[in-house]
């Protein structure tokens, strides 16, 4: 089946040279896409796939790219994705794929996505989770699976994790000369883990975008210790645009800058301090984790924690 693609080709070439946050990478883009045959592709899935690797080939850009709506898309320029991703966050469990306390009173987070706080009870679930973790002695903080979402979410969770307002991220759009700041809340409900207890991030190279942001932004201001792998390198910013009726286009027309170091993690990814294979980082995190424990004591209540923390500490040394 052949279909003419050159009309969707036209508005997304369109969309690049209005949006895309480089100009000249845009232009490249614009004529790779003008030198590529799609006519043989027989759906917009299909679509979807060829056009984004064709733009990917110029710069590596991971925010750039054309995915399929399984739903029809609204007539609007931009699209609201709150509708499309509410049904997914709840059966993903608002992106918190687990959390529990290990042995040693230590608190595993496996955070896998951030969605936005006001859809579907994602911030509720965010704060729910947050006080199951806060009574915890240390954090192992997994984002090795971590596939971005949104800063907002990003800034509800770490309210729990900083004594004080912390300025977390700026996203700087260049073409419209505006800045976006993004601090933690100034409260949040209920228990903390606060400012002062450990946190060991995992991270490796499917870490990507708001799962970049937040490792980049508690390794910035010294609140955590990452380990594991270096990251995607995805850190441009885009708004999800129309394309047709089955079609978005993710644009980037922003940046994220990092209000202690001016730095960002687009194409060059968040480094760990501690560099191991990412199926061991867990191991790593929660090793040092125990080892914090242990230099608590183990005094009155503390003495069932310091046992369970030794015993799990052998385990760890004798795999």
């Amino acid at each position: 089946m052949t279909r003419n693609w050159s009309a969707v080709a036209d508005v997304l070439m369109s969309q690049l040279t209005e949006h895309y946050l480089h100009p000249d990478v845009a232009e490249r883009i614009c004529a790779r896409i003008r030198s590529a045959d799609y006519r043989e592709l027989a759906d917009e899935r299909a679509f979807a796939d060829a056009v984004t690797e064709d733009m990917q080939s110029i710069n590596g850009d991971l925010h750039l790219f054309v995915q399929y709506s399984e739903e029809e898309l609204p007539e609007s320029s931009t699209v609201d994705e709150s509708s499309l991703r509410a049904e997914q966050a709840v059966l993903t469990g608002h992106g918190f794929a687990k959390v529990e306390r290990l042995p040693g009173n230590i608190a595993l987070l496996d955070i896998r996505k951030f969605y936005d706080p006001a859809v579907a009870g994602a911030g509720a679930a965010a704060i729910a989770t947050m006080h199951l973790v806060a009574g915890a002695d240390a954090l192992v903080l997994d984002l090795r699976n971590n596939r971005g979402g949104e800063p907002e979410m990003n800034a509800l969770v770490s309210g729990f994790l900083f004594d004080e307002r912390t300025h977390l991220v700026d996203l700087y759009f260049p073409a419209a000369d505006r800045t976006l700041q993004y601090w933690t809340d100034s409260f949040v409900p209920g228990p903390v883990f606060g400012g002062t207890k450990p946190i060991y991030v995992l991270i490796g190279g499917r870490t990507i975008s708001g799962g970049e942001g937040m490792a980049f932004q508690l390794q910035q201001s010294k609140r955590a210790t990452l380990i594991g792998e270096t990251t995607a390198g995805a850190g441009n910013f885009h708004y999800p645009l129309r394309l047709a009726t089955h079609l978005l286009s993710a644009i980037p027309s922003g940046y994220p800058v990092d209000p202690v170091s001016g730095g960002q993690w687009e194409s060059v990814g968040v480094p760990p301090d501690i560099p191991v294979p990412t199926e061991q980082a867990f191991d790593v995190g929660y090793r040092l984790a125990l080892e914090h424990v242990l230099g608590l004591g183990d005094k009155g209540a503390r003495r069932q924690i310091a046992e369970d923390a030794r015993t799990a500490l052998t385990r760890l040394r004798d795999r």
